[in-house]
């Protein structure tokens, strides 16, 4: 029996009116476990509607209310982290410890957004002129939306809604309809917290509802996390329509290896970037980067840790890779490695002849070897657990490969010479920078971002950058004047 995922509107689960549905499967067992609804128009226009009222009182809701609620979420979550790890593995596949990793990281933001008194203030400057003070606030924009993807169903949507209901707006969520059931999980937790209802809301569907909620002239800033195509249309529909957009978008994230490097550690680091939660992470390392004479030497240590790799269910505690998504993505990712063959590249190690499980949707991890930008497994984003390597003479010319892919999301570099980081650092094109750290995923506290097709808008997510996307600001210049002074004067102020 297959049970029934609705939506989350005013403070409860709202059963859907469109007639429409989604598959949901456990990618472990290939199992149809749930049918998720999905939104019609007249849904969006209600979920809308529900949050543009809370907001209204929301917005004027004491600093300390907001860091009350904050605060009381996050212990909540805290405190039930390994029930929500359970439904992420169920619906995603990736294993526990991944899932629990994943909730971890999205707390960090919850506890950066509860110091919003701080985030907020403004500033204040007494007789700026004589007798005029100039001050400085954030107000919230009103009805916000986040649109996020099925390979972090629980971390992307806390980048977002932390710092979007801190700053005083209402949040829509609509997450992916592959793995929903983690967003209504935190529905009930942000209830649970004291968050008045309709604040926070799940409206779950596909495209029809991406665009309901771009078209709806109440929603004041969209947030999205996915490919590059999608974020790219997000981008460019919400804009156009006077929206606030970040719309985060593929990656191609390269980690240079220069022969001074320590081999083991950039080996162990460049599979558990490359292979971890099957590869579907918009920061895993899919293309390594080996400069002079470390090729081989690179390329045996990374294949002699790849039969060790235990490829399985996320619940057993031995599985250290889980199940890709669907059956169509993985049979999509095994199709890159016979196009990277027929294209030239060596199959050093072919994941579609490990010994994984027949039932669900798993694949084995793949390691090619003389790979060229011009094949398709290095050219698009695969989203699996392939790995490339690249081969460069100089260590300029793995620059240059770098700068020139189109996406621009993260880096790395493993080498023990602090000059050649220094204008690695300096000289990339690229977001977000690793030195000898192969996922420089930022902490809370930063902002994360990249460059070129990995994100349109002018905010990073989360973080200062994040605090700045979700508030606007506001310059007050005021004066108390003695009305026996006051005298017409046409001409521009001045402040001397």
């Amino acid at each position: 029996m297959t049970t029934k995922i609705s939506h989350w509107i005013d403070g409860r689960l709202v059963e859907g009116s469109s007639g429409r549905t989604s598959p949901v499967f456990n990618p472990a067992t290939g199992e149809h476990i749930a049918d998720v609804e999905l939104a019609s128009d007249a849904e969006v226009a209600s979920v809308v509607a529900s949050a543009r009222t809370a907001a209204q009182s929301w917005k004027v809701s004491s600093m300390s209310q907001r860091a009350s609620v904050l605060f009381a979420f996050r212990e909540i979550l805290h405190r039930r982290s390994d029930e929500l790890a359970q439904i992420v593995t169920r619906e995603h596949g990736k294993v526990l410890s991944d899932a629990a990793g994943e909730i971890a990281r999205g707390l960090e933001n919850i506890e950066f957004a509860t110091s919003v008194p701080q985030l907020l203030m403004g500033g204040h400057s007494a007789q700026a002129s004589r007798g005029v003070d100039v001050y400085s606030i954030r107000h919230s924009l009103g009805v916000v939306a986040g649109i996020t993807p099925f390979n972090f169903p629980v971390m992307v949507p806390l980048w977002m809604c932390g710092t979007a209901i801190a700053c005083g707006n209402a949040f829509v969520l609509k997450p992916s309809e592959k793995d929903p059931s983690a967003s209504l999980f935190l529905a009930q937790l942000w209830q649970e917290a004291g968050l008045p209802d309709g604040v926070f809301s799940v409206i779950n569907g596909d495209k029809a509802a991406v665009d309901a909620l771009i078209d709806h002239q109440d929603v004041a800033a969209l947030s999205f996390v996915g490919s590059t195509p999608v974020a790219k249309y997000i981008y460019e529909s919400g804009t156009a329509r006077g929206k606030r957009v970040q719309a985060l978008g593929g990656a191609k994230n390269h980690m240079l290896v220069l022969p001074d490097a320590d081999v083991d550690l950039a080996a162990d680091a460049a599979v558990s970037a490359g292979y971890g939660a099957a590869g579907e992470r918009c920061m895993a390392v899919s293309v390594v980067v080996a400069v002079g004479d470390v090729g081989d030497r690179l390329v045996d240590a990374i294949a002699k840790r790849l039969p060790n790799l235990k490829t399985g269910a996320g619940t057993d505690p031995a599985s250290e890779m889980g199940p890709l998504i669907t059956s169509q993505h993985r049979d999509r990712v095994a199709g890159y490695i016979d196009a990277g063959f027929s294209e030239g590249a060596v199959v050093v190690v072919d994941g579609r002849e490990a010994g994984v499980p027949k039932e669900g949707f798993f694949l084995g991890a793949t390691l090619l070897d003389q790979v060229e930008p011009g094949m398709s497994v290095y050219r698009d984003e695969i989203f699996g657990p392939v790995l490339s390597v690249v081969r460069r003479e100089t260590f300029d010319e793995a620059i240059e490969l770098i700068n020139s892919n189109p996406f621009a999301n993260g880096t790395a570099i493993f080498t023990r010479d602090g000059g050649a980081a220094r204008k690695f650092e300096q000289s990339v094109d690229v977001g977000m920078v690793g030195i000898n750290v192969a996922i420089p995923v930022p902490v809370a506290y930063y902002s994360f971002g990249g460059w070129k097709a990995s994100l349109f808008g002018d905010n990073h997510m989360y973080g200062p950058e994040g605090v700045a996307f979700f508030s606007r600001g506001k310059v007050v210049t005021s004066r108390w004047p003695d009305p026996a002074t006051s005298t017409i004067d046409l001409g521009f102020p001045r402040t001397r």
